[in-house]
């Protein structure tokens, strides 16, 4: 298929965590739809052509600057920031001590604002202008030892808001996408270091209502369609892809 007719060709993206997980689907299917895709990640060694890796680290303004100035050079023009990079953090407010928090809230928060930042003077002379911040079923539900991780993601989705507020009288439209827990390599991660895998996946499943893991790919349809021209009267917006986990109350099976 030629590119005419793709909804995203002509257009330049930039996904951050774009090495694995949502943010590898995200690459997958901006590319099918025609668009150009750079990667900002620490790890760059799965990133192969068409798609141009960045070796960033979106905790580090001058590392930022260097990776939006790398896309630019390469493309002349950025169009999509993808925000997806982010760290993981469990405990309650006693289990993390002040580093940790600052830690945390460094990658998952400011980090988008690092990007987006950078980001900005192309974005203003894109004519479909997009950024989609990665949020959490965090933001929005109370889950057990996801204090720090909750506080990062509830800031994402308010922060996404008062973006879209601040850029969509400048044709930059800003959204937010809320993923339930998801068959990521951060969740395998987290599965490997319980006392019984198995068992603790099968709790994470049954907690979503439609009884699994959500899939990489899911999010990622949802992140695109925020990102596409297609989208152009959306913004302000958080969609939940979590399997009816923010607003489902299902009786118990049995």
């Amino acid at each position: 298929m030629s590119g005419q007719g793709l909804p995203f060709a002509g257009l330049v993206a930039i996904v951050t965590g774009g090495g694995s997980g949502i943010g590898a689907a995200v690459v997958r299917r901006l590319v099918d739809a025609g668009a150009s895709v750079a990667v900002f990640d620490l790890r760059i060694d799965a990133v192969a052509e068409p798609v141009l890796g960045c070796a960033v680290d979106i905790g580090d303004d001058a590392s930022v600057r260097a990776g939006i100035a790398a896309v630019a050079e390469r493309f002349g023009r950025i169009d999509i920031v993808i925000n997806n990079a982010g760290a993981g953090a469990q405990g309650t407010i006693e289990t993390n001590d002040d580093a940790e928090w600052h830690r945390v809230y460094d990658i998952n928060v400011l980090g988008l604002v690092r990007v987006s930042r950078a980001a900005l003077p192309w974005l203003r002379e894109s004519p479909a202008a997009a950024i989609v911040n990665v949020g959490s079923i965090a933001a929005t539900a109370g889950l057990p030892d996801r204090a720090l991780y909750g506080a990062t993601k509830g800031a994402v989705q308010a922060l996404s808001l008062q973006m879209a507020a601040d850029h969509l009288r400048e044709g930059i439209r800003v959204n937010c996408v809320n993923p339930g827990t998801a068959d990521t390599p951060w969740v395998q991660r987290l599965l490997g270091s319980a006392a019984d895998p198995v068992a603790e996946r099968a709790a994470l499943e049954r907690r979503q209502p439609h009884g699994r893991l959500v899939a990489p790919e899911e999010v990622a349809e949802a992140i695109v369609y925020l990102a596409s021209p297609l989208a152009g009267s959306t913004t302000g917006a958080a969609i939940a892809v979590d399997g009816g986990m923010q607003g489902l109350r299902l009786r118990p099976l049995g």
